[in-house]
């Protein structure tokens, strides 16, 4: 029985991946569990703590085991968390007892739970960084086809300046290339070991062998030398700002692409028509309205989005825990974590196929920019007239312009070349110039060619993915 969209047999897709799903299925934890006890043997016998054989015949062993998973569920209940449980299948499988008895050695529960979290969120962020450049090569060609595109730019709802197209997605270009430069700070600085024992003073491996307990130490070094994570200079299991930073993350990216799902929603209505999300066969069909192309993907976007920002304040809210070890609040995150990694990778998805296949109706933008007669010209004409009447005058003149033009449904341009105000200082040719909205794009155009340069040094083309980003190629069969 599904419990949420993101394991609904009806709704998955829609909302998740696949691939992300797998990440942080039961089997998987289980899996990463047993790696994180198996690479705690290999990094005790590296540093002569157990057998030097030790590690490497448990590792053998525990690759045959079978887990009983409704046994595992049952015992989990119990004992409120899986890993004794796991421990007492792992060691009941194992036939010899000078290898099982090193199972969980000097170990605590939260120690293997939270680098098998860790592990998890490793390969959950390398989708994401998969899914992010993949996105990024698809505005990057999006901003050079269409850096030109001339189309109103809104402010409030309203028409404010003219932009192009190109414009809008080298901005949202910027936001993405923020989110890889995050990305690669937080793999440097919140993939961590965790190994503390049980109150994360690594006391279970020290005594009179060590009298310095440095041990400990070694030991944790060596297992995440195994794991391929990061060994910090102090336990930090008590202190969960790294997991909120991925969790914060993750809800950036959901802002960004909610920010775009949002202008989609808007710019594809039937009043504005100026872009289209890909024709596929009765996506976004409506059971009663047979003319209804409904933007789905963007509107999935937007609520992922959502989603992701409540997911981020549960991080927030496990950070704050009670002394060593907490009460309570750290099992929020077993909900909050693989919710937020399927939420990001099911709307990293949505925006690619919105994006690559983007119908953009050029025709339909050039007519929406001069459906109000010009008035989107109104500061170019302001500022042009400016040196000759100063800037408040002339503000108020082609205020008034602006007016007439409303009341009486006429051009701006008709209007200013009434006015002598207007005309004893600039002749017809020179006043229409100042009102063509292709020549009061101001630097658009050239900071659509810096976002596209810092893109490319960003994501170096690869595989030909911008250039099937440029030919709007199709994602995952939509």
């Amino acid at each position: 029985m599904a419990t949420s969209v993101f394991d609904s047999r009806v709704f998955r897709n829609l909302y998740g991946t696949q691939e992300m799903r797998e990440v942080f299925s039961d089997e998987a934890y289980v899996t990463r569990m047993i790696e994180v006890e198996t690479a705690l043997s290999r990094a005790q016998s590296k540093v002569g703590m157990i057998d030097i054989l030790a590690g490497d015949a448990l590792t053998k062993a525990a690759a045959s085991v079978k887990i009983d998973y409704e046994q595992l569920s049952l015992d989990t209940e119990i004992v409120g968390y899986p890993v004794l449980p796991l421990v007492k299948q792992l060691v009941a499988q194992i036939d010899d007892p000078d290898v099982a008895k090193f199972v969980h050695w000097g170990a605590t529960t939260q120690d293997i739970m939270d680098c098998a979290s860790q592990l998890q969120m490793r390969r959950g962020l390398e989708l994401v960084r998969a899914k992010l450049e993949e996105l990024t090569a698809t505005l990057r060609a999006l901003s050079v086809k269409h850096r030109d595109t001339l189309m109103a730019g809104r402010t409030h709802l309203q028409h404010a300046l003219p932009v192009t197209f190109g414009y809008k997605c080298a901005v949202y270009l910027s936001g993405l290339v923020r989110h890889l430069e995050r990305l690669g700070e937080i793999e440097r600085r919140c993939l961590l070991v965790q190994f503390g024992g049980a109150a994360g003073t690594l006391a279970s491996l020290g005594g009179e062998a060590d009298p310095e307990s440095t041990a400990g130490v070694r030991v944790r070094a060596a297992l995440a030398a195994e794991l391929g994570l990061a060994d910090p200079p102090i336990t930090w299991h008590a202190v969960r700002d790294t997991v909120a930073e991925i969790l914060s993350f993750l809800a950036l990216v959901g802002g960004s692409l909610g920010k775009i799902a949002y202008d989609i929603i808007v710019m594809a209505s039937n009043e504005l028509g100026e872009v289209s999300e890909p024709f596929v066969p009765h996506r976004g069909a409506s059971s009663t309205m047979p003319q209804k192309r409904n933007p789905i993907s963007a509107e999935v976007i937007y609520a992922a989005s959502k989603l992701l920002r409540s997911q981020a304040a549960l991080g927030f809210d496990a950070m704050v825990v009670d002394f060593e070890r907490a009460s309570g609040p750290w099992h929020l995150e077993w909900a909050a974590i693989p919710a937020a990694f399927v939420a990001a990778a099911g709307a990293l998805h949505q925006t690619q196929f919105a994006l690559a296949g983007l119908v953009v109706h050029t025709n339909a933008m050039r007519a929406n920019l001069g459906s109000t007669r010009g008035l989107i010209v109104s500061e170019a004409c302001m500022m042009r007239l400016a040196p000759f009447l100063g800037r408040q005058a002339a503000h108020d003149v082609v205020y008034e312009a602006c007016r007439q033009s409303i009341d009486s449904d006429r051009d701006l341009f008709d209007i200013l070349t009434t006015l002598p105000s207007v005309t004893d200082h600039l002749d017809e040719a020179a006043l229409r110039s100042v009102c063509d909205p292709a020549n009061y794009l101001g630097a658009s155009q050239i900071m659509v060619d810096n976002m596209v340069r810092i893109a490319d040094a960003t994501v170096p083309l690869k595989n030909g993915l911008q250039k099937g980003a440029e030919n709007g190629t199709k994602v995952n069969g939509l």
